[in-house]
């Protein structure tokens, strides 16, 4: 379940590379890092709106904090809840990323004679720096939040994360996300190739050491 990611893109280079032509205004509080993406904070977002495509910016939280932990991720899309979201194209999304984090799944004993601890694995595309994951997103009661879709892992993520991985789609099937059928939907819920990424760590940022 992918929880941690960054963006270290510019909304102007957002623009440019989707080609939006609207954007919203950005949110009036301090929770905003487009950097550092974590749940419930908010985050660029790619959608379309009676045919134009615009960058919005979202909480990472489809269900806008009405449950005991933040909906960031959705798997299953033939539950009625999801189902109802991933066949209306107006509620589908784009979040661009430049990486994304999965943590190992023991903890690691640094010899610093602390608690061991699980180090963040971070993992890239090659052929795209800047990549889009497929998401859902709806209005709720605290403002605009959406979800990421997962599927299964491919070879590079499974060891790390052996139950799911986020849905990273090819630059030529993001108009058919936004736009196409559910069953077309289904058809895009599948792991990007293992050979077009990268992955390094385990880091430990809150540790001086490292393995």
């Amino acid at each position: 379940m992918c929880n941690r990611a960054r963006l270290s893109y510019e909304p102007e280079t957002l623009r440019t590379h989707f080609a939006t032509v609207f954007a919203a205004e950005r949110p009036l509080d301090n929770r905003f890092n487009a950097r550092e993406l974590m749940p419930r904070g908010r985050a660029y977002v790619v959608r379309e709106e009676a045919g134009r495509r615009g960058l919005d910016i979202m909480a990472w939280d489809v269900l806008g904090g009405a449950a005991a932990w933040p909906m960031t991720n959705v798997r299953n899309l033939g539950l009625s809840q999801w189902r109802a979201l991933a066949a209306r194209p107006e509620n589908r999304c784009l979040i661009p990323l430049s990486e994304f984090c999965e943590w190992t799944p023991q903890a690691h004993d640094l010899g610093d004679g602390k608690k061991p601890l699980k180090g963040e694995m971070w993992f890239q595309v090659t052929d795209q720096p800047l990549f889009c994951v497929a998401g859902f997103w709806q209005r709720t009661a605290k403002g605009n939040g959406f979800t990421m879709v997962t599927c299964d892992p491919n070879p590079l993520v499974a060891p790390i994360h052996p139950k799911a991985m986020i849905t990273i789609l090819a630059p030529e099937d993001h108009e058919r996300w936004l736009r196409c059928s559910y069953e077309d939907v289904v058809a895009l819920q599948r792991p990007y190739p293992a050979e077009q990424m990268t992955v390094r760590g385990p880091v430990f940022p809150t540790r001086r050491n490292e393995v």
